[in-house]
C-alpha cells in the first residue's frame, strides 16, 4: 500500500515549534537537508570548510554577520555564504528561516561549543 506524496507547508512546520537555535529536518533532497529554525539574538562566529549554506528568511530580519561587511535579509530573501567563509547569524527579532546544506553539517561549523546541536527529524 503506497502513500500519497504530501507537500510540507512551512508555516504548519514553524507553528509546531518555538526553540530558538534548534534546526527541524522538514526534507531531504539528494544528500541535502532542508531545515527550518527559529532564530533570535546572535549565534557564533564560524565556518564551514567544506559546503556553502544557504539562508532563505521566511519571516523577521537576519542580518549575516561577514568579517568584511554584513548582509541584511528580509522575507523572500537568501543568501549563500561560501564554504570557509566566517560568519555569525544575527536576528533582533524572532526570524523564521530555511537551510538548504549537505546532510550532517554541523550547526556551529569549526567553532564548537554549546550552541552545537544535532538537526531534529520533523519531516
Amino acid at each position: 500500500m503506497s502513500t500519497s506524496p504530501v507537500p510540507v507547508n512551512l508555516s504548519d512546520k514553524l507553528a509546531q515549534f518555538s526553540e530558538l537555535w534548534s534546526q527541524k529536518k522538514v526534507a531531504e533532497l539528494n544528500d541535502y537537508e532542508v531545515k527550518l529554525a527559529k532564530l533570535k539574538g546572535e549565534f557564533v562566529w564560524h565556518s564551514h570548510e567544506g559546503t556553502d549554506e544557504l539562508f532563505l528568511v521566511i519571516s523577521g530580519r537576519l542580518t549575516i554577520q561577514l568579517r568584511d561587511g554584513d548582509v541584511v535579509l528580509e522575507p523572500g530573501e537568501l543568501f549563500v555564504v561560501p564554504r570557509g567563509v566566517e560568519h555569525c547569524p544575527v536576528a533582533d527579532e524572532e526570524t523564521a528561516i530555511l537551510l538548504f546544506e549537505p546532510a550532517g553539517t554541523i550547526n556551529t561549523g569549526d567553532a564548537g561549543g554549546p550552541m552545537t546541536r544535532a538537526a531534529e527529524n520533523f519531516g
